[in-house]
């Protein structure tokens, strides 16, 4: 869900070809999540293996994963821990949505109505512990780094992306901007061709770079202020005020200064808003990582993904293939610049 900010926040279009040679973090579970509800069949249903188990997730990380590192991308997942119980809600909330687009979907499966369908389908997606432990298998095999977050993992992308052990946090959220990430990128593993629901009209999907300090200046904000205009509209931790958006939130903001002015001039009621804001500014993070990029375990891919999944043997063949070269191309890129 997120907080939501794209009223008064700025993005530079991108390619995926700008971020040759970038290291990036990535939020694994925003980006598994966009697996699950974007790769599915026609009618809705997710990729199952033989015995009815999701391999969505699985497929996009392969696939997706290997046209990053094909760009030059050094990628590492970072994967969220214990949610902080001021979550509950939100979480709450999340699993009456998906309900809800269940029923529905089932509807319009009866109806005949697979677009609707489909649409719905996305809606219900859900990403379990068995999920994120075949996901970080797939990883392994693959060679690709991934951090186990103490909390949230887009807390601690900003982190790493602030300390400058990688160049840019990856999500689809506005969140890593108020955890502090000095670059956030946007859209970098769903790019391409995507179909506007219910419509007949395709869109061009691209990344974009949103370059936090840049925005601030523009603003006339500090990072905190910027965590109260997040906490005025609502994140993953409160509900925020009714009828009050971005823009409203920033001309609050600019008028009285502090959430707190705000409050007591308007007489709002913001529970726990003194430890959600120190949960953006002081998150929990760890520094208990290390980032290392290995040879993809080729036989480990097929005997995971094809002898256990049900994945197409050529499929799974050729990315193997992809990643292998891209991974070659790459160190000796790295070892050219010495010379």
């Amino acid at each position: 869900m997120g907080v939501k900010l794209s009223g008064i926040i700025e993005s530079e279009p991108r390619k995926m070809r700008d971020f040759n040679g970038w290291t990036i973090a990535i939020d694994a579970y925003n980006t598994i999540y966009q697996f699950l509800s974007i790769i599915r069949q026609p009618d809705g249903t997710p990729l199952v293996d033989r015995m009815g188990r999701v391999t969505s997730h699985l497929s996009g990380l392969l696939y997706r994963t290997t046209n990053l590192v094909e760009n030059g991308i050094k990628p590492v997942y970072v994967f969220d821990g214990k949610p902080d119980e001021l979550k509950n809600n939100t979480i709450a909330q999340r699993k009456a949505v998906k309900e809800k687009a269940r029923k529905e979907y089932e509807k319009a499966i009866e109806e005949g109505d697979l677009e609707k369908a489909r649409t719905k389908a996305q809606a219900t997606s859900k990403l379990t512990w068995d999920m994120v432990d075949e996901s970080k298998k797939l990883l392994e095999f693959m060679g690709i780094p991934y951090v186990q977050a103490p909390s949230e993992g887009e807390a601690q992308a900003s982190y790493m992306s602030a300390k400058g052990d990688v160049n840019a946090a990856a999500s689809q959220d506005y969140d890593s901007l108020l955890f502090g990430a000095p670059l956030l990128i946007r859209n970098l593993t769903i790019t391409g061709r995507r179909k506007l629901p219910r419509k007949r009209i395709y869109v061009n999907i691209e990344p974009e770079l949103i370059d936090t300090e840049k925005n601030l200046k523009r603003l006339g904000l500090t990072r905190k202020q910027l965590v109260e205009i997040g906490i005025l509209v609502g994140t993953d931790f409160n509900e925020g005020i009714r009828g009050i958006g971005p823009k409203k939130a920033l001309k609050l903001i600019e008028k009285h200064g502090t959430l707190e002015n705000i409050i007591k001039a308007k007489e709002y009621e913001i529970s726990n808003y003194e430890r959600i804001r120190d949960m953006f500014l002081n998150p929990k993070v760890t520094d208990d990582y290390v980032l290392e990029w290995k040879n993809p375990d080729s036989e480990g891919i097929r005997e995971y993904l094809c002898r256990k999944k049900d994945f197409s043997e050529n499929r799974v063949s050729a990315a193997v293939k992809r990643l292998k070269d891209a991974r070659k191309k790459a160190a000796q890129t790295t070892l050219d610049s010495w010379f």
